[in-house]
């Protein structure tokens, strides 16, 4: 293992789940710095990502996969400053951000090299942190697993969150004919369609299903992203277009309510499910090489830029999550550490 002229210490600071609960149970602890393995580097960290599962993890219904540090966070964004045996891809000192099965809530993680990027041009480490987890959710969900095709009509729901915000900007940037999202207040609205949506839905006052079917003229939505579940599977169902493709990605309001299978029959729908974190390295590194292909260049010239609502300090967790739990936010929390403040590179 290599070390950086920075100095490692022996441990840091991070953020355990000491039970399953609300954001109080996100508690501030001192831990080990992790060394990286072969085929791992060390990062230390300026900025994670706060997501969906990290708040089911906290929550005791996500456990991480075997092997994972049990801390939370999934994407992190930072320097690399120890290299494990056999890591070619990085120099100590490079500007990256990774997608890592657990451990973001802290000072350092290590990641394996294959799933770690190199922070595209006129980002900032903050900026960076909401990309791997998210980018890579939205990538393989609404492109590889959804088959989206240039043309057509794409229904997100939670417009305004992390993934719906990302979505968006990804179909309105490959070519969606309309992109369609839900979302909870009229701020949420605005926002939605300042980033490309063809028709926001308050869901709070309107039927989605009413909406997206007057909107396309009767015929529905080709791809359905949906983090809900509870009574939006059956309803989905009847937003549909024939030949579409649902995609669920989360179950906020809990499970399935109120199934009538007999339209995915008469429509032949497409429901399936998916998540990332449990994907092996390999897997992820492939949809890190078509993200790059297809969607690194849309960074770079601007049009798609990580959004981000607002910032916490690491050992402020809780309120992060507090926030996110509302679900008054539009686009990504991120949590930043000690290293944020001192680089003046954010």
């Amino acid at each position: 293992m290599s070390n950086a002229a920075h100095k490692i210490a022996p441990v840091m600071s991070a953020v355990e789940i000491t039970q399953p609960g609300g954001p109080e149970v996100l508690v501030p602890t001192v831990r080990a710095v992790p060394a990286p393995g072969p085929g791992e580097v060390l990062i230390r960290i300026h900025a994670a990502g706060v997501n969906g599962p990290d708040v089911f993890q906290r929550k005791g219904l996500y456990d991480p996969p075997p092997g994972a540090s049990d801390l939370p966070g999934l994407e992190i964004a930072g320097e690399v400053v120890a290299l494990g045996a056999g890591v070619t891809r990085f120099v100590l000192g490079d500007r990256v951000c990774a997608l890592i099965a657990g451990g973001g809530y802290a000072e350092y993680a290590t990641a394996h090299e294959s799933n770690t990027l190199f922070i595209p041009a006129g980002l900032s480490l903050v900026e960076a942190a909401a990309m791997p987890e998210t980018f890579m959710t939205v990538w393989l969900n609404v492109f590889q697993r959804g088959k989206f095709l240039k043309g057509e009509t794409v229904l997100i729901h939670g417009g305004a969150s992390g993934i719906g915000t990302t979505a968006t900007m990804f179909a309105k940037a490959l070519g969606a004919g309309r992109i369609i999202t839900t979302v909870g207040s009229h701020e949420q609205r605005a926002a939605s369609l300042a980033l490309g949506a063809d028709l926001a839905i308050d869901y709070r006052h309107a039927d989605f299903v009413e909406e997206t079917l007057a909107f396309t003229d009767g015929k529905g939505a080709d791809v359905i992203v949906d983090i809900i579940a509870g009574d939006y599977v059956a309803r989905n169902f009847a937003a549909a277009a024939v030949n579409g493709r649902i995609v669920q990605i989360g179950v906020i309001k809990g499970p399935a309510t109120q199934v009538d299978l007999f339209p995915m029959l008469t429509k032949r729908l497409t429901h399936i499910g998916s998540t990332l974190r449990s994907r092996t390295h390999e897997e992820k590194a492939d949809i890190i090489h078509e993200l790059e292909t297809h969607i690194w260049p849309h960074i770079r010239s601007g049009s798609i830029k990580p959004m981000i609502y607002r910032h916490f300090a690491l050992e402020h967790a809780r309120d992060a999550h507090t926030l996110m739990d509302s679900g008054t936010h539009i686009g990504k929390i991120v949590l930043t550490t000690r290293a944020a403040s001192q680089s003046p590179q954010q």
